[in-house]
């Protein structure tokens, strides 16, 4: 599905593995207007149950994507486009990225997180959520809704 003009933000999932979550990140995608990009291969269908049943009647109403690659959205986004990629592995909070309408909020697969090529590659773009010592991960939907939901409010806020 598309829309008619580009929403002010986008999530971008990339090789995600469990339905429910990309569902719940469809949901979370309805309810602040941003629009999901699903970066395959996926590791089930997109008519899987679960993925229905997550997403319930949001799917008919979800702006989104799929692609072949990240490399695909990137090209197709433009040079000017900004993309911020969410891992545990990044020392900056989420909190300290001024987003702007048009910015790429990037999040990688459940078990592997992203490519540790692409965040060397992109240092100045990683945001981590911070948690206490010895957490290993939250899960996608609910980092998702975290830092889609800060973005969306740095924009209220600046009017944008």
């Amino acid at each position: 599905m598309t829309a008619a003009h580009p929403p002010p933000l986008s999530v971008v999932l990339v090789e995600p593995e469990i339905p429910p979550n990309t569902g719940n990140i469809a949901r979370l995608c309805v309810a602040s207007g941003a629009r999901l990009h699903l970066i395959g291969p996926l590791g089930f269908s997109m008519d899987e149950k679960h993925l229905r049943r997550a997403g319930m009647d949001y799917w008919e109403r979800c702006d989104w994507t799929y692609w072949e690659s990240l490399d695909a959205l990137r090209d197709a986004a433009g040079a000017a486009a900004r993309f911020f990629y969410l891992t545990t592995r990044a020392t900056r909070p989420y909190w300290d990225a001024r987003f702007a309408p048009g910015d790429y909020l990037v999040f990688g697969r459940e078990t592997r997180g992203l490519p540790a090529s692409l965040l060397a590659a992109n240092p100045a773009s990683c945001l981590t959520i911070p948690m206490v010592p010895d957490t290993r991960s939250i899960n996608l939907a609910t980092a998702a809704g975290i830092a889609l939901f800060e973005a969306v409010r740095q924009l209220a806020a600046s009017g944008s």
